[in-house]
């Protein structure tokens, strides 16, 4: 395992279980290339961080901003919470080159995947979570996200395709859009998926992404403009 001084330097934070922090930066695909080694990959660690992100980034705006709606407040924090904004975190926190991956995932760029580098962000959040308490998770979290809540603000836009999209159906037909993933396609570590959307059944736009969610986000987009040539 690399050297993790650094990396906690750059988070802020001194684990008392450097452990919990090696263990987020393990992708799956490198424990196929190992043998004899009793590792666990950081999946774990990243679903419960997505939880930890999610319900501290929703307590944070429920109370910064008292008078804004649910549907407002779910917008910001989409945006706070995509793999775009968590990538570029993660990157400026130089993550990728504290990950450990298989030698196809490295040589495809994996240290530079968003989807990849965004999940061992939030794996960290776990680590962070388990190892130092809510209270550390909390102020880690608002520190790296403080600079986009404010960049999104400052250009008063904050919602992304898939929720215009949503809410352009529901105020015309009261329904709300069906994403599919139609194909899987390419190796584990350049998959490519096609996702489509439909509406009362019928397929409206379908756009290829490297991870589900940035499909649906190409394909809301691919609706979008759609309807307004409508």
């Amino acid at each position: 395992m690399k050297n993790l001084e650094k990396l906690q330097q750059r988070l802020g934070i001194n684990f008392n279980n450097p452990q919990l922090l090696a263990q987020s930066l393990v992708h799956r695909s490198y424990l196929n290339e190992i043998i004899g080694q009793e590792l666990e990959s950081n999946e774990r660690l990243e679903f419960l961080g997505d939880a930890v992100l999610s319900f501290i980034v929703s307590h944070w705006l429920y109370q910064k901003f008292p008078n804004y709606k649910e549907g407002k407040l779910t917008n910001l924090r989409s945006n706070l919470v995509r793999t775009s904004t968590l990538a570029q975190i993660a990157t400026q926190l130089k993550i990728g080159q504290n990950l450990l991956m298989s030698r196809g995932e490295k040589s495809a760029g994996g240290e530079k995947n968003q989807s990849l580098l965004a999940n061992a962000l939030e794996a960290i959040i776990g680590a962070i979570f388990l190892d130092q308490g809510v209270a550390k998770a909390e102020s880690f979290i608002k520190t790296q996200l403080e600079p986009f809540l404010n960049e999104i603000l400052s250009r008063g836009e904050f919602k992304d395709s898939k929720s215009l999209l949503q809410e352009k159906i529901q105020e015309k037909i009261k329904e709300t859009p069906v994403y599919k993933t139609l194909k899987e396609e390419g190796p584990d570590h350049a998959k490519l998926f096609t996702v489509g959307v439909y509406i009362q059944g019928k397929l409206l736009a379908k756009e290829k992404g490297k991870s589900k969610q940035e499909g649906e986000e190409k394909t809301a987009k691919a609706a979008l403009e759609k309807l307004t040539k409508v």
